[in-house]
């Protein structure tokens, strides 16, 4: 015969309320977590340790030189017979680094980070004109050593917008008839 107490009982240890689960954390999030635990860790590190509010532009850029020896990217000297040739066709000694993208994105996040961790903007180390140098010059290095040139996009005034969406639109009323 079926027990009617034992069954609720097995039942109710068996149920369990739904729980309440915080929205799954975005790829972006867990990278700048990752990327300000490792500042974090570097800044412990340093000799002699440093601490965020004492931190400059000069402490920002130690710590991008110091990512270099973990890069993947060769970057060829000047001397280097491949220096300028996009696709070379040997191996050659010159060192790698880390890509202009990465440390750009880097930058990004840590400028962030550093805000949502309780950090003014005003005194963000990780915006100081000397980083936004030191990218622009990484990039431009990284470029000539590539052999690409790397020009800024210009930007369209309003009117040549207008003009350009008009135009892809008719192209695109025609192209819809014919296909």
């Amino acid at each position: 015969m079926l027990d009617v107490y034992s069954t609720i009982n097995s039942v109710s240890e068996n149920f369990s309320p739904p729980s309440v689960r915080p929205p799954p954390v975005s790829r972006y999030e867990l990278q700048k977590r990752r990327d300000w635990n490792t500042f974090g860790q570097y800044l412990r590190n340093h000799k002699p340790p440093l601490i965020l509010t004492r931190c400059s532009g000069a402490n920002i850029l130690e710590f991008l030189k110091y990512l270099d020896q973990f890069g993947k990217t060769k970057v060829h000297n000047c001397s280097c017979p491949f220096f300028g040739d996009p696709h070379p066709p040997a191996p050659c000694n010159c060192p790698l680094k880390q890509a202009w993208g990465s440390l750009d994105a880097l930058i990004g996040r840590l400028r962030a980070a550093f805000e949502e961790n309780g950090g003014r903007t005003e005194t963000n180390p990780f915006g100081a004109r000397a980083v936004r140098l030191y990218l622009r010059e990484v990039r431009d290095t990284q470029a000539k050593a590539r052999g690409i040139a790397y020009e800024k996009k210009k930007r369209r005034n309003i009117k040549q917008q207008q003009q350009h969406f008009q135009e892809q639109e008719k192209v695109g009323d025609g192209a819809a008839i014919y296909s």
